[in-house]
């Protein structure tokens, strides 16, 4: 493969294995002049397995934009560039969005050399269907979580998240309340010595021992593998009517839902109903 200068390499790198990496992607870092990378000291472990010597430039979400303009000028110089992650396939989830555009803006090929990804890794052995959306990382405080999640629960596809272990339990309360009925998988150290796949029904987590480390990733899955159940939808309705002539479409959607422990999506499309009806 030929490598050339004004081509900006997004160069997707082992998630935890070291031998998880294309003979592409080496090909591609042994001919850069420059890597830019998320955190130096986690590149070179990859970069000193495979015996590569490179310059290294920081490029993280706190220095992207001053970074712009130098490696800009790096291409100008004729100078090869690639772009590496702490681990996985480069800008999802990581920095990089900005210098991309900047790149296309003057007319800086972009070229992506594929790898690990720890979404694609955790969808193939989850079961759930493959139609799926990747969120990222979810909101920290709790208002903005189930802003998000409200709208993330009307939708019937498999759901991809990533979250720090530490707040693993936080998130559980809010899974348990907007994705009720479904199934969740979550998968740590994925590729590692002590890689693990926990799988549950959402309705059935509890409260676990903080033992997780790192990332987690997270995937929440499809309605349609749900055990479904009978609504009784003359008593929905009925209790529809009398909340909704006090509290809001949300409120009384979250009221139901302390009763009736159905999925969301169908409670708040009946209520929608009848709200809609009422106008």
């Amino acid at each position: 493969m030929q490598v050339t200068s004004k081509n900006l390499y997004i160069v997707s790198t082992p998630i935890g294995n070291l031998e998880d990496i294309t003979l592409r992607a080496l090909d591609v870092l042994k001919k850069s002049d420059i890597i830019l990378c998320e955190d130096t000291r986690q590149s070179i472990k990859l970069l000193n397995h495979y015996k590569i010597k490179k310059k290294l430039i920081p490029y993280h979400k706190f220095n992207e934009k001053k970074q712009i303009t130098p490696v800009i000028k790096y291409f100008n110089d004729g100078k090869i560039l690639s772009l590496i992650s702490d681990a996985g396939t480069p800008l999802l989830s990581d920095p990089g969005r900005l210098l991309v555009n900047e790149c296309l803006i003057n007319h800086i090929k972009v070229t992506p050399i594929p790898g690990p990804s720890s979404i694609t890794a955790a969808m193939s052995v989850s079961g759930f269907k493959d139609k799926f959306l990747f969120f990222g990382f979810l909101p920290k405080t709790h208002n903005e979580l189930e802003k998000v999640l409200e709208t993330l629960s009307r939708s019937n596809f498999t759901q991809v998240f990533f979250i720090p272990s530490k707040k693993i339990n936080f998130y559980f309360k809010s899974f348990k309340k907007f994705f009720s009925g479904r199934k969740i998988i979550i998968a740590k150290e994925i590729t590692k010595i002590h890689e693990e796949f926990y799988r549950e029904d959402i309705d059935k987590l509890n409260v676990i021992d903080n033992s997780f480390k790192g990332e987690l990733t997270v995937i929440i899955s499809n309605q349609s593998v749900n055990i479904k159940k009978e609504i009784n939808e003359e008593k929905i309705v009925n209790k529809a009517k009398k909340y909704l002539k006090k509290y809001s479409l949300k409120d009384t959607v979250d009221l139901i839902l302390e009763t009736e422990k159905i999925n969301r999506k169908k409670i708040y499309d009946l209520c929608l109903k009848i709200k809609n009806e009422k106008n």
